[in-house]
């Protein structure tokens, strides 16, 4: 086993140790796995069958799973900041990811229970919403690894590969889910449409999907040390020590907080586009299942290539070029869908359809996601000092949650207002300009003084 000590001791442009690049694989290997719940589950498949017209209708279902999905958010707000806390106080950072994990699968698993009736439509939901809970909890160990598997030199590429990985893995499991269950009359395991039957054996290989591929980190990347004093504090106890400590990194190191607050907005923006994406392909532009399930292994591809290539020119150019560059790209791109819809365009004398649309601008917005979430990732790993990763990824899901509400909610107003899900992609946008507008005067690393994060 290795040490933390071990861990920390590389210094930047220093080559790094040999079981590092093993632990990067296995720490990855968890992004890959987890694209079975993010990508089939709760944007391209899962919840396109969930927002179908077998639910009461895709205006009202779509609604329905904006404000599941919100009070889920708020949720995870309240506990996780304290749940990261107390996992790595009590030197059990790996453990809760493991525990996390395996409740994010039985939860998909569950989904095989939903059937194409509208009073399943809330169960469908329930589960969706507890499934992003369970998720985000275990995100915030996995997210503090970052630091044990890193050098300062590298943190941009390796949070890079890892979000790179996640869309290679959605790939591959959007690809197997196509072949095997959606698109042949009887798929595997003599699975068929009847009842949905097909779909809601989806929920069960994506439940295994992650089980498989989240189980190297657990082997691969140590524990943490436990901190004795932190780890005595009480439940409620946790929470008067998290805000004493954000109290005291907002005097030494305000753009640390400005940075939280401006990515919890964006990162909210950036979840939407995922989430509802595969919604919006299906409701306003009418895809069938495979058209959309076809569309989401391309973008995945195509993401997969932003992260990486973002990774890159983090590390040269620094993560907030890249954050800013990204957002801007996101607001033009998904202002063209808002604009254009579904319809014929003719424009300077050339024609298209609503389908090239989407398809042009659709996978624009993937090219520009997966940057913006590496590069945030990697900024604040960038401010955190040594030994205090954790607390201030704790961080980064409390802020990142408090707000989760935000684009879930403006995607079912802005439904709910026009009287149709396109409007949607408004409230969406809405949120991705707002987190950039907080962005803006944020100093980044290297300029920006580093948190102090006290004891107990």
């Amino acid at each position: 086993m290795v040490s933390n000590t071990e861990v920390r001791s590389a210094r930047p442009g220093g080559p790094p140790p040999r079981y590092r690049k093993r632990q990067v694989l296995a720490w990855a290997s968890w992004d890959w796995g987890s694209a079975a719940f993010n990508a089939v589950m709760t944007t391209f498949v899962f919840t396109v069958y969930l927002t179908s017209e077998s639910f009461g209708g895709e205006d009202h279902a779509s609604s329905v799973l904006g404000y599941g999905i919100a009070l889920a958010g708020v949720a995870v707000a309240v506990l996780a900041p304290v749940m990261g806390q107390r996992s790595d106080a009590g030197g059990r950072r790996r453990l809760w990811l493991g525990i996390n994990t395996a409740l994010v699968c039985l939860v998909t698993a569950l989904c095989f229970f939903v059937f194409p009736r509208p009073e399943f439509l809330l169960l469908g939901v329930a589960l969706i919403a507890l499934g992003n809970v369970f998720s985000e909890f275990a995100g915030v160990n996995y997210n503090a690894m970052l630091s044990q598997i890193s050098t300062p030199a590298t943190v941009g590429r390796v949070s890079g590969f890892g979000w790179g990985m996640g869309y290679v893995g959605g790939v591959a499991a959007l690809a197997l889910v196509l072949a095997g269950f959606i698109n042949p009359d009887v798929g595997w395991f003599g699975v068929t449409s009847e009842d949905a039957l097909n779909i809601r054996a989806v929920a069960l290989f994506a439940a295994v999907w992650l089980a498989v591929f989240a189980l190297p980190v657990l082997f691969a990347v140590p524990e943490v040390p436990r901190q004795e004093r932190a780890a005595s504090l009480g439940f409620l106890a946790s929470y008067g020590l998290l805000f004493r400590r954000v109290k005291a990194i907002y005097k030494t190191s305000p753009h640390t907080i400005w940075f939280l607050l401006a990515s919890a907005v964006f990162r909210d923006g950036l979840a939407a586009v995922f989430t509802f994406g595969g919604i919006i392909a299906g409701g306003t532009f009418g895809w069938s299942l495979s058209e959309v399930i076809v569309f989401a292994i391309v973008g995945n591809v195509v993401a997969a290539v932003g992260a990486v290539a973002g990774g890159f020119f983090d590390d040269r150019a620094g993560p907030k070029k890249v954050i800013v560059f990204s957002l801007v790209g996101l607001l033009v791109s998904g202002g063209v869908i808002a604009l254009f819809g579904a319809g014929e365009q003719s424009l300077f004398g050339l024609q298209w359809s609503g389908d090239t649309t989407f398809w042009i601008f659709g996978l624009l917005l993937c090219l520009f996601v997966g940057p913006a979430q590496s590069a945030s990732r990697a900024f604040l790993a960038r401010l955190a000092p040594a030994g205090e990763e954790a607390e201030l990824f704790g961080l980064y899901a409390t802020t990142g949650r408090a707000v989760s509400f935000l684009a879930p909610t403006m995607f079912a107003v802005f439904i709910t207002i026009f009287g149709a899900q396109r409007y949607g992609i408004l409230g969406i946008l809405l949120v991705l300009l707002a987190g950039l507008l907080v962005l803006l005067p944020v100093q980044a690393p290297g300029k920006a003084p580093r948190a102090v994060v006290p004891e107990v």
